[in-house]
């Protein structure tokens, strides 16, 4: 703490900008691990209801149990694009058939593939500032540390002496700053590439859910 309060002001500059990152990178860290804990407990649980279920009704009554969940909103979005074809067939003789031209089947794949995007950019928000905060704050610190040894090798010119003693107390300071930098940068880097792995995984577990909800409509619904 003394080896703080004895640097120059624009080392405490980069100081405070450093904690200021350290601190909201290790909130997002905490944040997207209940996040993905909850995203990925409710969607395993949610696909073990959904293929025990007979009926979409029955599913569509259910879903506030999985609202941690990104398959819940693909299916409501799914589910709703249907209904809604159906509401639209309902004066033909088979009202449980959905017409798979353009107005039909691809309408739900759209409303699929809409949601998941949606989600997908849910579920990686504010992973942009981990990943800033792994890439600049090394810099940012070594700016700092640049700073301070010019500043100390000013006071050395103006002591007129170059022992160790009077060297090493300014060198050991702008140092401080590379340190803090690293404190910041290695965390948010390592949660950047654990959240996205983890978002890879649920990414593939929509294409899938999105693939067999189709198969599903396909076989049950569409007319051939």
């Amino acid at each position: 703490m003394g080896m703080l309060a004895s640097t120059g002001l624009v080392v405490k500059l980069v100081l405070l900008l450093l904690l200021y990152f350290s601190v909201v990178s290790w909130g997002i860290i905490f944040y997207k691990l209940l996040q993905v804990y909850r995203a990925n407990s409710a969607s395993e649980r949610f696909l073990e209801f959904f293929w025990k279920a007979k009926r979409f009704d029955a599913i569509n009554s259910q879903l506030d149990r999985f609202e941690h969940s990104p398959l819940t909103v693909l299916f409501q979005e799914g589910y709703g694009e249907l209904r809604k074809l159906q509401e639209k067939v309902e004066e033909k003789a088979d009202p449980n058939i959905v017409s798979t031209d353009l107005g039909g089947v691809e309408n739900i794949a759209r409303a699929l593939r809409r949601a998941t995007t949606i989600e997908i950019t849910r579920l990686e928000k504010y992973l942009t500032f981990l990943a800033t905060t792994g890439a600049t704050a090394p810099f940012v610190g070594l700016f700092g540390t640049v700073w301070g040894i010019m500043t100390a090798f000013e006071k050395i010119g103006q002591s007129g002496s170059a022992s160790l003693a009077v060297v090493a107390p300014g060198i050991a300071e702008a140092l401080i700053a590379t340190a803090i930098g690293l404190v910041a940068a290695i965390p948010a880097v390592m949660g950047y590439n654990h959240f996205q792995h983890k978002i890879k995984v649920l990414i593939s577990e929509m294409d899938s859910f999105s693939t067999e909800f189709l198969n599903i409509v396909q076989r049950n619904f569409a007319g051939r």
